[in-house]
């Protein structure tokens, strides 16, 4: 086979890209269908991207234990285990690490999101979500949930 997804995945899959870093994202979706997006302030890595909302899981923290805290955190929001419903994963290499982020959707919420951190927000309709820089992990998420919304 000489094409396709053949040829993408050439990189030795067994070599190590560093640690495993296990990330827990929203799409926290709005009643007009929106989905926010926040930019990733300056000094951090990847500055001036946007990204899903979220964070790192803690060691003995479930992925749904660390959006909630990272929503309250990160946007001033708290919503329940309940009301995150997983709707995909992505799974990227990077220079140093490797990232696993499972993607939750969540419409229902308390508070209204304000950069907690002053990183910008934007409400981003899914079929605009391609108009904004986006971390090379978060790109395979943006067509499912265009697809699902």
């Amino acid at each position: 086979m000489d094409s396709g997804c053949w040829q993408a995945g050439a990189r030795d899959p067994d070599a190590a890209a560093g640690p495993i870093v296990l990330v827990a994202a929203a799409a926290l979706v709005d009643s007009d269908g929106r989905v926010l997006i926040a930019k990733r302030p300056e000094g951090k890595k990847m500055a001036g991207l946007w990204e899903f909302p979220g964070g790192k899981v803690d060691p003995g923290e479930t992925p749904e234990h660390a959006l909630i805290r990272e929503l309250r955190e990160e946007l001033g929001v708290d919503t329940r285990q309940s009301c995150l419903a997983p709707i995909a994963f992505a799974s990227h290499a990077y220079e140093d690490f490797h990232l696993l982020m499972p993607l939750y959707a969540c419409r229902i919420w308390q508070g209204d999101p304000v950069g907690q951190e002053g990183q910008e927000l934007a409400w981003v309709r899914p079929v605009r979500l391609r108009d904004y820089p986006m971390p090379p992990a978060d790109l395979p998420l943006i067509p499912i949930l265009r697809d699902l919304l």
